[in-house]
């Protein structure tokens, strides 16, 4: 199908853009990667007057320390997430968790910025997002202001952003040397998660010192696994202790029933699901 009409402004500063999207109003939407929008616009499940393209705002791009952070720009896709060694380093959960995205093709061309502000239940990098207690910093007319990522997500689809906001860049705190990995269960190769869980351990002579769970596509937002974080912090990494963590998993959650899976099996993949993530992460 082909889309509706619409205005097209590709401006190559930060400030071009905030007035870009400010002058044209509610019916307005910024791409990014595309990969999320395109899809949407084609099927015309939205009908934008003007879209705002942020591909030429180099200011948005890239991925550098900045103390005891990680600062990543919106714009920085999928595949620079998986390969950076400074995120491997010290975020190497959202590194684990970017190989995952769907094909090398959508790797390339979407973005972190793109997929955090989408906010669909089922995306993969909120989880990660939420686990590593990032924080999200937002630019529009009335200035910036930085919200935590579990504060970003506010339901289906929806985040704290305003019509007239724009998403810059997320910062990390460093997780240095901390195991992660994000395991996540779909029925078809490259396709949304119908439960994903992204774990991250601080281990310390085979104790774990801290823990960072978070589930995807088990609410309308990600969410913490804390009942599992706090039945790990201070055990041994073995699979007695991992084990009966993840039973906690879906403590907390709400997870829809839909064509894929009702919540009962959801429930069971989250536990599931958890005890592959830690053990995998523990490396036990």
């Amino acid at each position: 199908m082909i889309p509706a009409s619409f205005e097209y402004v590709a401006p190559t500063t930060l400030d071009e853009a905030v007035s870009a999207l400010s002058s044209a109003g509610e019916d307005a939407k910024i791409i990014a990667g595309g990969q999320s929008l395109m899809p949407v616009l084609r099927l015309r499940m939205a009908a934008p007057t003007t879209v705002v393209d942020l591909g030429r705002i180099e200011e948005l791009r890239g991925i550098h320390e900045d103390g005891d952070s990680v600062v990543i720009g919106a714009m920085t896709t999928h595949h620079e997430v998986e390969r950076n060694q400074l995120l491997a380093e010290h975020a190497a959960l959202l590194s684990e968790c970017a190989k995952t995205v769907a094909d090398p093709q959508i790797r390339h061309r979407g973005t972190l910025g793109g997929a955090l502000a989408h906010a669909d239940p089922a995306g993969d990098l909120s989880a990660a997002s939420v686990a590593l207690d990032a924080s999200l910093t937002i630019v529009g007319p009335g200035g910036q202001r930085t919200l935590a990522a579990a504060d970003f997500f506010t339901d289906l689809f929806t985040t704290a952003l305003e019509p007239d906001e724009i998403l810059v860049y997320i910062r990390v705190p460093k997780h240095t040397g901390w195991a992660a990995h994000y395991e996540k269960f779909h029925r078809v190769s490259q396709s949304w998660s119908m439960v994903g869980v992204a774990a991250t351990l601080d281990v310390d002579g085979g104790v774990i010192r801290k823990a960072a769970v978070a589930l995807t596509n088990m609410a309308a937002v990600p969410v913490r696994a804390r009942g599992v974080e706090e039945a790990l912090v201070g055990q041994s990494a073995n699979i007695d202790v991992i084990r009966a963590a993840a039973d906690h998993a879906a403590e907390g959650t709400n997870p829809i029933s839909d064509e894929n899976a009702d919540a009962e099996y959801r429930t069971h993949l989250a536990k599931v699901l958890t005890r592959r993530a830690v053990v995998t992460a523990a490396g036990v």
